[in-house]
């Protein structure tokens, strides 16, 4: 799970991205989920667009930045950070799969309770005990509170031009937010087909609510991808046989896999960024949105 016991005994900036080295690599074209250069290309070269954006949502205002292609019509992805929020990384990466033709919201997961960036970046907010700062803005986000945030981000983005509402939605989520994926899709699955879940807390338990107790409340088309990682599974290895169980009692697309890497991997400025599985876990996401927008 995510939380500062679990970087602990890795030392800073051991492996992940800095803010600074973001920076540098922002014209050079990477690989998977470091590929930072080629989103940072398209939107140098005029194919991207990206803007702030605010709209009323419940229990506040919802900020985040949009990315889309300026050409057309796409479809919508909703990219939640992990507990460190808005910053450099998760924004990289919406930019990232907006140049894979996506029209993308990566939105403020604290919105009810502070608005834009609170940190520099994931040591940032390890280094300066980020985990008691952001405890009661993660109170506020309830299972309802989530539930009833999807729908008025599902709403906000079809009454955008650059939304194509002829195609389903996607959302992903990383870390605490890897499990509002599911509840996303049984919140509004009119809309949202596919959900991505990175290294996600709190998919499986005992309450009605839970999202593995949410699978059959997805639309029977939806695809659903949860990626788990390994020091996660070594903590809790039932949770994988409980997801796959209820997938198949939901009779439900769902790939689940434990990858060979530790919570964090899939984030550039983690200090467990894995390049080799971010890589393997950004292929797998977008196969699901090919196969599911």
């Amino acid at each position: 799970m995510c939380d500062q016991d679990t970087f602990a005994s890795v030392p800073l900036k051991a492996k992940g991205v800095t803010r600074r080295e973001f920076a540098r690599i922002g014209a050079v074209a990477g690989a998977g989920a470091l590929a930072v250069g080629s989103g940072a290309a398209a939107l140098a070269q005029g194919r991207l667009g990206e803007k702030e954006v605010k709209f009323p949502a419940p229990g506040g205002t919802m900020d985040g930045m949009f990315f889309y292609p300026r050409e057309g019509k796409h479809p919508a992805v909703i990219l939640w950070p992990d507990i460190a929020s808005l910053r450099d990384a998760p924004l990289s990466m919406g930019r990232q799969l907006a140049a894979e033709g996506y029209a993308v919201l990566v939105a403020n997961p604290y919105y009810r309770s502070v608005e834009g960036q609170q940190f520099d970046d994931f040591d940032d907010w390890r280094s300066n005990n980020g985990m008691a700062e952001v405890q009661p803005w993660m109170a506020a986000n309830t299972p309802a509170a989530i539930a009833e945030t999807h729908v008025a981000v599902v709403e906000w983005l079809d009454r955008q031009d650059e939304v194509d509402t002829d195609k389903g939605i996607g959302v992903q989520g990383y870390c605490m937010t890897g499990g509002w994926t599911i509840r996303a899709a049984a919140a509004v699955p009119s809309r949202i087909k596919a959900a991505a879940s990175f290294h996600g807390g709190g998919l499986v338990g005992a309450a009605e609510d839970a999202p593995v107790n949410l699978l059959d409340n997805m639309a029977e088309d939806a695809r659903a991808l949860i990626a788990i990682a390994r020091n996660d599974d070594a903590q809790a290895p039932g949770d994988k046989d409980a997801l796959r169980a209820a997938a198949t009692a939901a009779g439900r697309n769902v790939e689940i896999e434990v990858y060979r890497a530790d919570h964090g991997w899939t984030v550039p400025d983690s200090p467990s960024f894995d390049v080799d599985e971010a890589d393997r876990a950004w292929e797998r996401l977008l196969a699901l949105y090919s196969a599911a927008l």
